[in-house]
């Protein structure tokens, strides 16, 4: 029988469970500790307030993506490695999807952690031209280092303003669903289809594929 976990990681779980179920906004530390069954001062010995809660979720959230988000040592990238990126990818969003929906109010909100995400954004910018650029050194994407640049910021924008679309539009502000997320990871593959060599397009077909999620499919969920 594993061990029950401690209580500063039961508030970390609990946190994230509400963030992503209701939002950040409509979550105080008071939910927190009622759904714990924990009082609020339990919960402020842990946490002096609920951004240091977010805080440390977002450093949760950050180490997600440095896990994943780098070349691999001694070998070319692969049409495989780029299927790990985007499903891993899709795995980060939603499992911290309550940061993409809240951010802005987030960062508007925190001045610290608006600074760790520009910090944040910045060094993993750089890191997605690097993975781009071991895509055209592996062949499989033909792309001038302008080309690199664009599509690493455009994927970028995607990934960050997806779900603020997606509520924008009408069709997240209800219940985000995975199928809505993984339609944002398609958008960004769709992003490299005119540069696919011919030795790689029926890998990335088949990619593109597996991710596609109908329009309609997104409308039927609202």
């Amino acid at each position: 029988m594993s061990p029950k976990p401690r209580t500063r990681e039961r508030i970390l779980q609990a946190s994230l469970e509400l963030f992503n179920a209701q939002g950040e906004r409509s979550v105080t530390t008071n939910h927190i500790a009622a759904h714990l069954e924990i009082s609020p001062g339990n919960l402020y010995y842990h946490f002096r307030n609920k951004q240091a809660i977010i805080a440390e979720l977002f450093d949760r959230y950050e180490g997600a993506v440095d896990g994943f988000l780098q070349l691999p040592e001694g070998r070319a990238v692969t049409m495989e490695d780029k299927t790990f990126y985007l499903e891993s990818l899709l795995s980060a969003m939603w499992d911290y999807r309550f940061l993409h929906r809240d951010l802005e109010h987030l960062l508007d909100g925190d001045e610290a952690l608006a600074e760790r995400y520009r910090s944040f954004a910045e060094s993993h910018l750089r890191v997605a031209r690097r993975i781009y650029g071991g895509f055209v050194d592996a062949g499989l994407l033909h792309m001038t280092e302008a080309q690199v640049e664009a599509v690493a910021l455009n994927a970028w924008i995607v990934v960050t303003s997806w779900v603020r679309f997606l509520c924008t539009a009408g069709w997240g502000q209800g219940c985000l669903t995975e199928p809505m997320l993984r339609r944002g990871i398609y958008q960004v593959l769709a992003l490299e289809d005119g540069f696919v060599s011919d030795g790689a397009r029926p890998a990335f077909d088949e990619l593109r594929r597996r991710l596609k999620v109908p329009l309609v499919a997104l409308f039927s969920v609202v």
